[in-house]
């Protein structure tokens, strides 16, 4: 199983913050240099490399001289302005090193939420891989808030996966990769080498966030497999504090955990709207209507029992049962209260309740990805 990583052309490697600013101790420009001499010569071996990168936040705790990482968003924001000019400058010189130019890109969920600005990030990244540049991609922490963020860097690896395209999605942690449990607390825990990035055992497997720097966990990990291995990517998640271990990594060699994808990769309008943190809104459907998607129907307005929110046209909702579970998500045809107005009701009143009728379905099976 290791040649999924070993041939692997285009990688996304994520660093995490412990590994960044060593435990917050301030960057660890020793690291630093170490990762790009091992990007330098997987580039000369003829492959991609897109780092994203932890640590704005952590160097700028460290820089204005803070004991622990604030709760206050003002503050966090304030601290990444301040630490991803150290960051970026850092990376600069490591890379510049091996003769290779970098590129700063700091995204958003609504960078990729967009479909013409998810369109414009896929195509500048192409780019510079095309050029020989290295991006290096952060979550834009300075302006980010609540209802944007990412949440962590892990599930922001994964979605510049899907976005690029990548064969492989490395993880470097300060942990040796996933285990059977966390091994801090239980001795017995072992190392799991490999199996399906789709089984979802693993996620009660991992553990919580591993440092006050860290803003993840191991599940964060678990869960960007998973979302990574939707576009076909297979994930590797090993220590950043091995001897080259992208090096050993790309030969083949069996270190950390390796969770590969199995499933075909969804269609790529289908794959972005897949990777929508945010939705707009539910619908609430029945038994009929879960069957009917489930089995590659589109949603009609009759197996609609009730609709949450307040949305557009257009927008990206939720179709989910009565309990709760998401069975789908879509691009709805009508809006909110237009949603409300025909649901439970068969497709040919829709004109008599509308006035109009734009298209017969709300949501169409091309516009939809089924969970």
């Amino acid at each position: 199983m290791r040649t999924k990583i070993r041939n692997a052309r285009r990688l996304v490697v994520k660093v995490g913050s412990a590994l960044v600013t060593n435990n917050g101790a301030g960057l660890d420009k020793d690291a630093l240099d170490d990762w790009a001499r091992q990007i330098a010569a997987l580039r000369a071996d003829g492959r991609e490399v897109t780092l994203v990168s932890s640590g704005a936040i952590a160097a700028g705790i460290q820089r204005l001289g803070w004991s622990k990482r604030p709760h206050e968003m003002s503050k966090l924001q304030a601290a990444a302005a301040v630490g991803q000019m150290g960051l970026v400058e850092a990376y600069e010189k490591a890379f510049s090193r091996h003769g290779l130019h970098t590129a700063q890109i700091l995204l958003t969920h609504e960078d990729l939420a967009d479909r013409t600005r998810y369109l414009n990030a896929r195509s500048t990244l192409t780019t510079l891989l095309e050029l020989g540049v290295v991006p290096i991609i952060n979550e834009n922490d300075t302006v980010v808030t609540d209802e944007i963020k990412f949440g962590d860097n892990d599930t922001l690896g994964a979605l510049v996966a899907n976005l690029i395209e990548a064969d492989a999605l490395i993880i470097l942690t300060d942990q040796q990769g996933l285990y059977t449990a966390d091994p801090r607390r239980d001795p017995a825990a072992t190392l799991i080498s490999e199996g399906r990035a789709e089984d979802r055992q693993y996620e009660s497997m991992a553990g919580g966030a591993g440092t006050g720097i860290s803003k993840g966990g191991m599940i964060t990990k678990i869960r960007a497999a998973q979302r990574a291995a939707r576009s076909g990517a297979h994930t590797c998640i090993a220590s950043g504090r091995e001897q080259d271990p992208l090096l050993r990594l790309a030969a083949g060699e069996t270190i950390g955990t390796l969770l590969y994808a199995t499933s075909s990769p969804l269609q790529a309008r289908k794959q972005w709207l897949a990777d929508h943190l945010q939705l707009a809104g539910d619908l609430v459907i029945d038994d009929g209507a879960v069957a009917a998607l489930k089995s590659g129907r589109s949603l009609l307005p009759v197996g609609v029992v009730a609709v949450r929110g307040d949305f557009e046209r257009g927008a990206a909702v939720a179709c989910r049962t009565a309990d709760g579970e998401e069975v789908a998500r879509g691009l709805v045809n009508y809006s909110a209260t237009e949603c409300r107005r025909i649901a439970r009701k068969p497709t040919g009143e829709i004109e008599t309740l509308l006035g109009y009728v734009d298209e017969p379905e709300v949501v169409h099976r091309d516009n939809m990805v089924v969970r």
